[in-house]
């Protein structure tokens, strides 16, 4: 009625299965659904959109804002002896998690769509969000790469 948790024991059959499905389901369901349900009507006004100040707000926000805020308060608690970094982990870490963060572009949307009338602003906005936070991903993805421990880490 268990699961064996020894070395010598046999993964079951819908172990198999849960691990063969663990990248799929992490790299292409989970964001289609999550593109999906952004309901992004792209239209040729919305271009102009990313370079005036409500997209350009939303951009530095999750590019700069959050990182920037990540990283300043990981910085004073550790200086103030509030907390720790993680064992193995520096500051240069916290910057690529900060852009890491930019990527939660669920709640983002969410307070777009309460905060504007104009579907043209919400669409905007929208559209600003998730180029933001595929770059925030992107960015933070090879930065943390590039920062990276040089040592093996363990296969789930």
């Amino acid at each position: 009625m268990t699961i064996p948790t020894n070395d010598t024991a046999i993964e079951s059959p819908l172990e198999r299965l849960e691990h063969a499905l663990v990248k799929p389901v992490n790299f292409l369901i989970i964001p289609i659904f999550a593109f999906a349900n952004t309901n992004i009507t792209i239209e040729s006004e919305m271009i102009h959109g990313l370079i005036a100040p409500l997209g350009l707000g939303i951009s530095l926000g999750l590019l700069l804002g959050k990182p920037l805020g990540i990283f300043l308060m990981a910085f004073i608690c550790s200086k103030l002896k509030i907390s720790s970094l993680p064992e193995g982990s520096n500051l240069k870490h916290i910057i690529g998690i900060g852009l890491l963060a930019g990527i939660g572009f669920t709640m983002s949307i969410f307070i777009s769509i309460l905060s504007y009338e104009n579907p043209l602003y919400v669409n905007e906005a929208k559209l600003s969000i998730l180029i933001s936070s595929v770059l925030a991903g992107l960015i933070g993805y090879f930065l943390l790469k590039s920062f990276g421990n040089k040592r093996s880490t363990k296969q789930l």
